[in-house]
């Protein structure tokens, strides 16, 4: 799945640049819930330098011949939270899903491939998108994506469809 190979890559990326802030304590506002029992999960959290990331995400992006909607929607991002839970369970992902809900998130699009189920959801202000929240769930493991920028509606619809297509 090329989000899934995406991600991978950012997060691969990131982890050879020193400047990239790694932490085992969960850096995004749901998570950061001291009185939410997360039982056996395990966290780890990283905040992307994309003035550092940005070329080497394009330049990656455009050797595995991706589609040039995907390389224009990373050069509107502006800040990426990524953040991995291993052990995770369906009622945390539900409970998420909830949070998102109630702090005004629109579900995009579920987009399903070998079993992993990743789904899109973005903030909007007007006809600009200034959030988009991408959860990759893969069995035990999950993915949370923060992505900040300026989008628009049409920018993420072309995003999702030239992934659905693949």
């Amino acid at each position: 799945m090329k989000i899934l190979k995406s991600i991978i890559l950012l997060v691969f990326t990131l982890s050879l640049m020193q400047s990239c802030i790694v932490s085992e304590r969960p850096d995004m506002a749901f998570f950061s819930n001291s009185e939410y029992d997360y039982k056996d999960a395990k966290f780890v959290s990283m905040n992307v330098p994309l003035f550092l990331a940005k070329p080497f995400i394009r330049k990656a992006l455009r050797e595995d011949h991706e589609d040039e909607e995907v390389i224009h929607l990373i050069n509107k991002v502006s800040k990426i939270k990524v953040l991995t839970v291993e052990n995770g369970n369906q009622l945390m992902l539900k409970d998420y899903a909830n949070y998102l809900s109630d702090n005004d998130y629109e579900d995009w699009a579920t987009i399903k491939h070998d079993g992993d189920k990743v789904n899109i959801r973005v903030k909007q202000t007007g006809e600009t998108i200034k959030n988009m929240m991408i959860t990759v769930n893969s069995d035990k493991e999950l993915v949370f994506v923060d992505v900040k920028g300026n989008f628009t509606a049409d920018d993420i619809s072309r995003f999702i469809n030239s992934v659905s297509d693949k």
